[in-house]
């Protein structure tokens, strides 16, 4: 197989949606191999360790194989290993849970138990107040109409 561009690299192992992306990561000076930051030409080989940050920490990948298309995740195991150190793994598990709880507030759909609060701000179980004693027939008797 011919040289391959970290760009078109890291695209075709699913790391990176597109291509563009992939370069802008590599221009802003997200993405490291072996260590050294590098241009978007950068030729990868075998034995390469690709470092990708991301916000608070950086997942690493050693290459297997390089591949030119984009695959299938099934076939990534094949290209890539893993070798990111347990806590850089730990601090990433981290930031993905905090940002899936600080939601602010008014955005999106209530969560589940935001949806609890407001259904018994509405309907408290221990209210006095029962919807279910009063009485809601209206007879024609009484004069009143639907």
């Amino acid at each position: 197989m011919g040289d391959v561009r970290i760009d078109k690299f890291i695209w075709a192992v699913r790391l990176f949606k597109t291509r563009s992306l992939a370069a802008d990561a590599i221009k802003r000076g997200r993405i490291t191999i072996n260590g050294a930051q590098v241009k978007s030409a950068h030729v990868v080989k075998v034995g390469d360790v690709v470092a990708v940050r991301l916000g608070p920490g950086t997942r690493s990948f050693e290459v297997l194989q390089l591949a030119q298309n984009r695959m299938g995740a099934k076939l990534l195991p094949l290209h890539l290993k893993e070798v990111t150190p347990p806590d850089q793994l730990e601090a990433l598990e981290l930031a993905r849970m905090a940002a899936s709880m600080n939601r602010r507030k008014g955005l999106g759909r209530p969560t589940k138990k935001e949806r609890r609060d407001i259904d018994e701000f509405f309907a408290p179980e221990d209210s006095e107040f029962d919807f279910d004693d009063l009485d809601l027939d209206f007879d024609e008797e009484d004069g009143d109409e639907l």
